[in-house]
């Protein structure tokens, strides 16, 4: 792959480009997640633990709060220079492995159970927000190495904004979902 393309294109595709290959990346982590081997036993309480915390933010009427600010914490940790990418993997990697242990609780295909989820739209906005917050690190460390990074922390505020619009949209989402479940 000639790097000519990379050169001429503009600094706005660039990040597009970095974004996209970000979004391909986690997905394909997450869904390979969901195939660690997990026994049956502890699938089940962590499922349960799922279940219980979401009961224990619907009984206190905070389930749109703390969908919110979890996914809004996380993709914070997500935009931290030169960290940000690990904590994100890993945090990719750990959902994969609870998608998995809650199919396996429900006796369904873990990786069907992924894929399922992008019938939604929480997904891609949850997946496209933690993208760009990682992306954003991702640059944000580069100019920092360049030591040219101020104007690079316009950009970070810009796309922190853009995630928090996001991450807010998907959040009240997940929660009419999940009421309207009960």
């Amino acid at each position: 792959m000639s790097l000519e393309f990379w050169k001429k294109a503009s600094p706005m595709r660039r990040r597009i480009i970095t974004i996209i290959i970000i979004f391909t990346i986690i997905v394909i982590l997450t869904a390979l997640a969901t195939l660690t081997p997990i026994d049956e036993k502890t699938a089940i309480e962590t499922n349960n633990e799922v279940n219980q915390t979401v009961n224990a933010m619907k009984a206190n009427n905070t389930l749109l709060q703390d969908i919110y600010g979890n996914n809004f914490l996380l993709t914070m940790l997500m935009f931290v220079p030169f960290v940000g990418p690990i904590l994100g993997f890993y945090t990719f990697y750990n959902t994969g492995v609870v998608i998995e242990a809650e199919a396996i609780a429900q006796h369904l295909p873990p990786t069907l159970s992924f894929f399922v989820l992008f019938l939604t739209p929480i997904a891609w906005l949850e997946f496209v927000s933690y993208s760009i917050a990682i992306a954003g690190s991702v640059w944000l460390s580069a100019r920092m190495l360049q030591r040219s990074f101020k104007h690079e922390l316009v950009n970070t505020a810009k796309f922190i904004s853009v995630c928090a619009v996001l991450l807010l949209i998907s959040a009240v989402i997940e929660a009419a979902l999940i009421s309207a479940g009960s």
